[in-house]
């Protein structure tokens, strides 16, 4: 890999010195009505200029930088410009609230934070709390007093390209995901990685400079930038759609020559939907061009595939499986073609493997229930200053996902259950534990288990089982009011009231309630 390119700044150079002149980026914000775009020199142009302000604040091969930022046309240049300094990028969560940004900060110890004016309010409230924090850049028209502007340092920066020396085995950037207890995982990816996941997507989708993807997911999550990476890598132009509605999705994939698109389920439910009830018709929008759909991040009801393929018969489909810790989805997938599969997660990805293994490590025949492990070009370099947790994630170069899977005689890995405890409701994960332990500041209840319901939109909603104190009454509404200071997609949508089982050691015991309550078991039955 390293023999071509060294690391995953040097695509882009390489698309800016073949195709200066071609649009790389488009970005649409249609709440503002609102379309820019950039040439492939300009985006290599504005990447090194950021670079360059950078390493002009002191930033070296090996510091680390923040990157709290919504989607757009910015967050790409930035991100770019950080690991072109061979610092490790830290992207974050939009969602993370000032707590969990510290808590990060923390951890990575970074010199300094880039971030977009919307978030200053929860940057102003730890400013002052993190040590290692020489710089603010705020990215927006309104400037809080402690940070710096990014667009007057971007005004007199060089647009020269840097002569720092990176390998494709150096650290690239620092994810931030989270494990069964709730707290950020702070996952290492390298450079080769990144790499890697162009080529695998590529091989996956056959993207080629003639495509369009359009690209709704954040960011921020290795999902959305490595499904983009398999254009990225063959100078196929992008759009980044600011902001979620079918009407939006089909305007872009139709005025912009959209070919494809990566979806979360809701998103999809939500578009055939609208045609279903005729609020939207497919004859006002050119989607002919439109060749694949896929979709991933959380489990994908059959039936609405089936139903995507009524509407869409000629638009090839496919799963997607993956981990932060594999540098995204890829380590396995359906595979275009293989709709008469639909309801597995797929076969091993491109220059991937896979095993499933029983509690002791060793490996199953098939057909076994038994935990999957995947090994590949992806699989990070370590949880970040966690050994212990690298110990059990990571055993002789296999990953092991914590996901319960079987395998069929055609090879297919089915998801059956997850060892974990994460709750993941329309792509973004939740913790039972952060549940819990808000519904425990109730005066009212006693006891209170957070577990995820099977949902044909969301994938899971949060369920939440309530033991009252003693002589207590609690209403449904009562329960649901408390919990509205919650971010939305935390909230419990489902309400039951009776007993919390927990085992002698006083853990809950979720698979009975799951099978009392939501069924979860019957959802994920092949």
């Amino acid at each position: 890999m390293g023999d071509t390119y060294t690391h995953i700044g040097d695509i882009l150079a390489r698309n800016a010195r073949m195709y200066p002149d071609d649009v790389a980026l488009i970005e649409r914000i249609p709440a503002e009505k609102k379309r820019s775009e950039i040439t492939w020199k300009q985006f290599d142009d504005q990447a090194n200029q950021f670079a360059n302000v950078l390493l002009k604040k002191g930033i070296k091969k090996g510091d680390k930088v923040v990157h709290f930022m919504m989607n757009s046309i910015n967050w790409l240049v930035a991100y770019f410009g950080i690991v072109r300094t061979g610092a490790w990028v830290v992207p974050l969560n939009f969602r993370f609230t000032a707590e969990d940004v510290k808590y990060c900060c923390d951890v990575a110890e970074p010199k300094i934070i880039v971030f977009d004016e919307e978030f200053t309010d929860r940057i102003t409230a730890i400013n002052g709390q993190l040590p290692t924090v020489e710089e603010y850049i705020c990215v927006g028209n309104k400037t809080p007093g402690y940070a710096q502007p990014y667009a007057k340092l971007f005004a007199g920066a060089s647009a020269a390209a840097l002569s720092v020396a990176i390998g494709p085995q150096d650290e690239c950037g620092l994810y931030f995901t989270s494990g069964t207890t709730g707290q950020p995982k702070p996952i290492l990816l390298t450079h080769d990685n990144m790499l890697w996941a162009c080529i695998t997507e590529n091989v996956h989708h056959r993207q080629t400079k003639q495509d369009c993807f359009i690209l709704i997911p954040p960011l921020y999550h290795t999902g959305a930038k490595m499904h983009w990476f398999g254009s990225f890598i063959v100078a196929g132009k992008a759009v980044i759609l600011k902001g979620v509605s079918p009407k939006w999705t089909l305007e872009a994939v139709s005025e912009e020559g959209g070919t494809i698109v990566w979806l979360l389920v809701p998103w999809a439910q939500d578009i055939l939907m609208k045609f279903e009830n005729g609020e939207l018709k497919p004859s006002d929008y050119k989607l002919d061009q439109w060749r694949l759909m896929h979709i991933g991040a959380q489990p994908v009801p059959p039936s609405l595939i089936r139903k995507w393929k009524e509407r869409f018969p000629a638009m090839d489909y496919d799963t997607n499986y993956g981990l932060s810790e594999s540098t995204g989805p890829g380590c396995v997938h359906l595979g275009m073609g293989n709709e008469h599969k639909i309801g597995a997660i797929g076969i091993p990805g491109f220059n991937w493997e896979f095993k499933v293994v029983d509690e002791f490590g060793q490996t199953l025949k098939q057909g076994d229930l038994g935990e999957l492990c995947v090994r590949g070009p992806g699989v990070m370099r370590e949880y970040y200053r966690n050994p212990e947790a690298t110990k059990k994630a990571l055993i002789d170069g296999w990953l092991f996902t914590g996901d319960m899977a079987r395998a069929d005689e055609d090879g297919f890995i089915w998801l059956v259950d997850r060892k974990k405890d994460i709750i993941i409701t329309g792509g973004e994960n939740v913790f039972p534990v952060e549940i819990e332990d808000f519904f425990h500041a109730h005066p009212k209840i006693k006891d209170v288990a957070a577990i995820g319901l099977a949902d044909e939109r969301l994938g899971e909603i949060v369920a939440v089982v309530i033991e009252t104190k003693t002589g207590a009454s609690l209403t449904e509404d009562e329960v649901v009011k408390f919990g509205a200071p919650l971010p939305k997609y935390k909230r419990p949508r489902k309400v039951f009231f009776g007993p919390i089982p927990r085992n002698p050691t006083g853990k809950i015991e979720k698979p009975k309630l799951r099978k009392q309550y939501a069924g979860i078991s019957e959802a994920f039955k092949i």
